[in-house]
């Protein structure tokens, strides 16, 4: 199982540089931004953000999802595949940016419970910039041009905190000089691309091609529509049943779970590869059950570091305005752990090509976060949007897990995995009943206690006696990394499914503050 584990970890690294960097600076910027916007500032331009995401998936009509399928299918035409799905992406986002400008001020009521014409607007324009420019940096994936994909991105993460210090900053342009800074620098991008990829682009439509893509992707909309959702609608719901400055805590908090995000981006891009690689329906399962337990050992470390330093990291990152936004972010992190185990059951659909059964699981997650968010946010605010979003993810890993054990078996280590959750649990809740909360003394305390987890783990039984002997082994870190150093072949390609659907939003989080 090393081999698999050592090719997710590197694999996982490459990947997620770019997200790494760009979280990195956006979490860094947030003691300048909460000093000059007020937390209704923050919750309005946060709001319509995830609303332009929202409407991206349903304007998208998985023809990103389709572009990466039919592009290395057998019979089909890669140049007609990228020239058909980016005419489709052009005119459809256009037409629904113009559609909707008409309707900026009651779409501005609708989300933010007042009138706000001009950030309507703004995020209208944001729709096409941010659907064109997630298509055009999925043909440098295409192409494996990784350089590419990461100096765009980081270009247009620096374009963005350059023009966007000046609005908010300089001009005291508020919610206006988050989302203007975002998308007018990534419109730039946009055009940009468009001139690179000039050559593989046309506004010419191949209708036989154009079915044969919509028959793939549509179908994936739903579900991905249905499972983003459930980071919209508790924000909606705050809004509604507190105030836009309760939702700009909640979005900040959502901005420090970033931490362990960042771990979870990495595997959400390295793990369909690597799952889909393994040829061996037995060593599948051992690999994936191994994966599971390690993944979630891992994450479990920093969410509970999360927990129990959240109020620091508020202070030391934002206004005193904002220290609120402590209460909910090691739910957050909790919720974003979750739903990276609900990927792993995602790809096991794919690997038996029953990925129908996605949408029945995410609508009934849906369903439990409208109803516990409406139950929970009046009394609990953003602590109760916190437990609404962990406890509806956790609605959808039931199901996801029923389905894929039916259809393919994995023998999860279930001891291994109790281990890890009740010794996290302990920590937490030892610091949050026994340790100060405010000082010196409460932040080393509890760094202290958090930094057991790893001794903790080991007194619980946790590692095997291999993995004790490889943890010997870590007095001699040359032999460890003698392995990494050696070159491995490439691994085989598998004809799947790659659930990029569950990966195309996540671009707007790696591409704007």
């Amino acid at each position: 199982m090393s081999g698999y584990l050592r090719r997710l970890a590197t694999t996982g690294a490459a990947y997620t540089a770019a997200s790494i960097l760009s979280k990195v600076i956006a979490v860094a910027l947030l003691p300048l931004y909460t000093r000059y916007l007020t937390t209704a500032d923050y919750g309005a331009a946060e709001v319509m953000f995830a609303a332009v995401v929202s409407a991206s998936i349903v304007v998208r009509l998985g023809m990103i999802e389709a572009l990466l399928r039919f592009y290395y299918k057998d019979g089909e035409d890669p140049a007609r595949v990228v020239s058909t799905s980016f005419a489709v992406l052009f005119w459809v986002s256009t037409a629904a940016a113009l559609i909707a400008l008409p309707f900026a001020a009651p779409i501005s009521e609708a989300l933010l419970k007042e009138s706000a014409p001009d950030l309507a607007r703004i995020s209208i324009g944001g729709l096409w910039v941010l659907t064109m420019f997630e298509y055009l940096l999925t043909l440098f994936r295409l192409e494996e041009r990784a350089r590419a994909y990461f100096v765009t991105t980081m270009l247009s993460v620096l374009a963005a905190i350059g023009l966007t210090v000046v609005l908010v900053v300089g001009k005291g342009e508020g919610a206006r000089g988050l989302l203007l800074g975002s998308y007018a620098s990534g419109a730039a991008f946009v055009v940009g691309l468009i001139w690179v990829h000039r050559r593989r682009l046309s506004l010419w439509i191949d209708r036989s091609l154009l079915r044969r893509l919509m028959r793939f992707g549509l179908p994936t909309m739903p579900a991905e529509l249905s499972l983003y959702m459930l980071n919209f609608v508790d924000r909606i719901i705050l809004v509604r049943s507190a105030s836009l400055a309760e939702a700009g805590l909640y979005s900040l908090a959502v901005k420090f779970a970033q931490g362990v995000n960042v771990l979870v981006r990495g595997f959400q891009l390295a793990w369909p590869p690597l799952a889909y690689s393994i040829r061996d329906d037995g060593e599948a399962r051992r690999a994936y059950a191994a994966v599971v337990t390690w993944f979630v050992a891992g994450c479990a470390f920093v969410v509970a570091g999360m927990w129990l330093l959240s109020r620091w990291i508020v202070r030391a990152l934002a206004a005193p305005e904002f220290f609120g936004s402590y209460k909910a972010i090691g739910l957050i992190a909790t919720g974003v752990t979750l739903y990276a185990l609900y990927m792993v059951l995602v790809v096991i659909l794919g690997r038996t090509g029953r990925t129908e059964l996605n949408f029945p699981a995410t609508a009934a997650a849906l369903l439990a976060n409208v109803a516990l968010n409406l139950a929970l946010v009046p009394p609990l605010g953003i602590v109760g949007a916190g437990i609404a979003l962990v406890a509806s993810y956790l609605v959808v890993l039931v199901l996801m897990y029923g389905f894929t054990q039916r259809l393919f078996p994995v023998p999860y280590e279930w001891a291994r995995l109790a281990r890890v959750v009740l010794v996290s649990a302990a920590l937490v809740g030892l610091g949050e009943l026994l340790l100060p909360t405010d000082g010196a003394a409460g932040l080393l305390s509890r760094a202290a206690l958090w930094l057991t987890y790893p001794l903790a783990l080991l007194a619980s039984g946790f590692f095997t006696p291999g993995e004790r002997r490889w943890l010997t082994g870590l007095r001699h870190p040359g032999e460890l990394l003698r392995p990494l150093r050696e070159p491995r072949p490439a691994a085989a390609a598998i004809d799947s499914q790659i659930p990029e659907a569950y990966e195309a939003e996540l671009i707007d989080e790696d591409t704007r503050l």
